[in-house]
């Protein structure tokens, strides 16, 4: 396992990652594309950004990479918040979401 792998942030972005593919999963066939890969791309950056962070050896590159991670994380809410107000979401989804993403919020915010 790699360092990055074991930082508690990376193992909570992989888990909304996860939760995000669950959410595109049960959107409707048709018009829902747009709003499904913006949701997966910032999805999936949160974790990608934590680790090429981690890998990393100056501060200043670490807290760049930490600091694009946590501006995915808010993305992300706010896709929860518009597919919330759409009635794409089901609630159970969107406060399990809102809760892991506050978590990893919190997270980065102490690392940078």
């Amino acid at each position: 396992m790699l360092s990055f792998q074991r930082l508690e942030v990376y193992q909570r972005s992989i888990e909304f990652f996860a939760h995000a593919l669950e959410i595109i999963d049960e959107l409707p066939a048709k018009g829902h594309a747009d709003i499904a890969d913006q949701l997966r791309r910032a999805a999936e950056s949160q974790p990608l950004n934590i680790a090429e962070g981690a890998g990393r050896t100056s501060r200043p590159d670490i807290a760049k990479h930490y600091t694009i991670a946590r501006g995915s994380a808010m993305e992300c809410a706010a896709i929860l918040d518009v597919m919330k107000i759409r009635g794409t979401l089901k609630p159970h989804r969107y406060d399990r979401g809102i809760d892991l993403l506050t978590s990893v919020v919190a997270m980065l915010t102490k690392m940078i």
